[in-house]
């Protein structure tokens, strides 16, 4: 099975890159058979900025810009996503979120207009969201956090398309506390990628 593990982060020494690195590892210890690709979207220098164009492709008026099909066909080429991002301002950071805002498109990820029911395209898809925080469980907790950011992207996201978030880990402390903890949870889920998103399937 093939994994798409897209980080968004424009330091490769971040933590982000070494957990994107440590998933891509524990992968590849679980099953030779398995394969993977990291997407390093800041060195790849995909533009986030949702153009005319991405309108155009919203009002079906127009065919996806090159870089948004490049990165249509590399979902397409995955059984399963992995994201990995710090966390900005409770959210994923502008690049991570202006890649899905181009990328998962009406047409490709979904199919809305005004006078027909919403298709769901996504839902053979299974993702995994790894999201890097400085602050502690309990600021998260405190105040509603967490919470929110499942309704954001697990849900406003992912299952507007039909996708199958399987895991949503938030790796915090990631300032203070000691890495090997992170790299290590980040080990293990590539180890177990394929065998949690049997999940999705059971489930569905």
């Amino acid at each position: 099975m093939h994994a798409l593990i897209v980080v968004a982060h424009h330091d490769p020494r971040s933590l982000s890159h070494s957990i994107a690195a440590h998933v891509a590892e524990g992968l590849s210890l679980a099953d030779a058979g398995n394969s993977f690709e990291i997407a390093d979207l800041s060195e790849e220098g995909f533009d986030p900025r949702f153009s005319a164009a991405d309108l155009a492709v919203h009002h079906r008026e127009g065919p996806p810009p090159a870089d948004v099909a490049a990165e249509q066909a590399r979902i397409d080429r995955a059984d399963t996503l992995v994201l990995v991002y710090p966390v900005y301002w409770w959210s994923m950071p502008a690049l991570l979120k202006g890649w899905i805002d181009r990328v998962f498109a009406n047409g490709w990820a979904f199919d809305f207009s005004s006078d027909a029911k919403l298709v769901k395209k996504l839902r053979h898809l299974r993702v995994h969201l790894v999201g890097i925080g400085g602050a502690d469980g309990g600021t998260y907790e405190r105040h509603g956090y967490a919470n929110a950011m499942k309704t954001q992207i697990d849900h406003g996201i992912f299952d507007y398309c039909g996708a199958c978030v399987v895991t949503s880990e938030l790796l915090l402390e990631s300032e203070t506390q000691d890495p090997t903890v992170h790299l290590d949870v980040a080990r293990a889920l590539g180890r177990d990628l394929f065998t949690t998103s049997q999940r999705c399937k059971m489930a569905g």
